[in-house]
């Protein structure tokens, strides 16, 4: 079952968004160290979710069409992200301020079972990532992404996917030729 896909449905249905924006290529959904107030769900576009180090991006996740996306951990904790989200090119997505989504979340079991399949979800693929990055060769961590998530290739351009798998966009580009 497509978790999310579901939830947005139900949300739909109800019509709990609160308005819809679009974020201009390059431009941010959100900015370092703010406190994330809202959930947004990616109607058109992609984006990535960053961290910066001694001044270099680290591209920890992608946004794309039928996705969900926040800083979650300012989300779930209410405090200042440690990450920013920026459009890759220009996007429209559909928000939900934090009160209004967690009363739908709290409103109903289904709800509920929903939005903790989502998490457990994340949790998963965000573990299988760290593992990827600590133990795998750069071939290997290519060959996963390939697998996990074909359509990143056609979505996101391949400098951003480079990034996010930890190499340089040189490697990436023989590791596809191969």
């Amino acid at each position: 079952m497509d978790f999310a896909s579901e939830l947005y449905h139900r949300m739909e249905d109800l019509n709990v968004w609160e308005k819809t924006i679009v974020v201009e290529r390059n431009g941010y959904l959100t900015e370092y160290d703010s406190v994330e107030r809202s959930l947004y769900y990616v109607v058109s576009g992609s984006l990535k979710v960053c961290m910066q180090d001694a001044g270099e991006e680290h591209i920890v996740r992608f946004g794309y069409t039928g996705d969900f996306i926040t800083a979650l951990d300012s989300f779930i904790s209410g405090r200042p992200s440690a990450f920013f989200i920026q459009a890759i090119k220009k996007t429209e997505v559909k928000l939900i301020s934090r009160s209004a989504c967690l009363s739908f979340i709290m409103r109903d079991p289904t709800n509920r079972q929903l939005w903790q399949d989502i998490l457990e979800q994340l949790v998963l693929q965000q573990l299988e990532r760290e593992k990827d990055l600590l133990t795998s060769s750069p071939k290997d961590r290519y060959q996963r992404i390939l697998q996990r998530s074909p359509e990143l290739f056609h979505r996101i351009p391949h400098k951003h996917i480079a990034s996010y798998l930890k190499m340089a966009p040189e490697t990436l580009s023989r590791l596809k030729k191969s």
